[in-house]
């Protein structure tokens, strides 16, 4: 993914998107405790940004750097090299292939190309009227399934090309049964 030189100085307010609302900080401040140093919260922080707001904007970064006392460029640093930030909208269901050599080898190219078909849109993009975004990781850790992918945190395995329509159509395509972990969702009232 390449970026445009952006000077932060200059970017007209409009231009910087949504920034956090007061229980989003109060909730990145709950991760304080449980970690050495402020700068170690950064991505439970820019998690917590994306799933308020469904992106990480220019200005959640500079609300985040500003409270984990760090420069916006770092925290710019960290969403560039992780493909799972996004700093433009995404849409409601983000579809994660993975492209780990097993799934490779399984038809993961052909699950690609038959995706980016279906939905007229390429890779980190997201379809026009907002319902789906695409985006493929190293790995998914499925291997023994492979290929696999995600709609936005349920696990699909041993996709083939012609599963698409259906799994696409399903309601519940996306809906995971288990809780998550507390390592990622800090207990409330710590």
């Amino acid at each position: 993914m390449s970026w445009r030189t952006i000077d932060r100085k200059t970017v007209p307010a409009d231009h910087l998107g949504p920034g956090l609302s007061d229980a989003v900080l109060r909730r990145i401040r709950e991760f304080f405790p449980r970690y050495p140093t402020k700068r170690a919260v950064l991505l439970p922080a820019l998690h917590i940004a994306q799933d308020a707001l469904g992106y990480v904007s220019l200005r959640a970064m500079q609300e985040i750097a500003e409270l984990l006392e760090l420069t916006p460029a770092a925290v710019m640093d960290v969403v560039s090299f992780y493909t799972h930030f996004w700093t433009h909208p995404k849409g409601r269901k983000t579809i994660v292939l993975c492209r780990s050599l097993t799934c490779e080898l399984m038809g993961g190219q052909d699950l690609l190309a038959a995706l980016e078909n279906k939905l007229g849109i390429g890779e980190h993009q997201t379809t026009p009227d907002g319902e789906w975004s695409l985006m493929t990781e190293e790995c998914l850790a499925a291997c023994d399934h492979a290929p696999c992918m995600q709609i936005n945190e349920k696990m699909h395995r041993c996709v083939r090309v012609e599963d698409l329509d259906r799994l696409l159509a399903a309601p519940d395509n996306d809906q995971v049964t288990m809780p998550r972990s507390e390592l990622y969702d800090a207990p409330r009232g710590t």
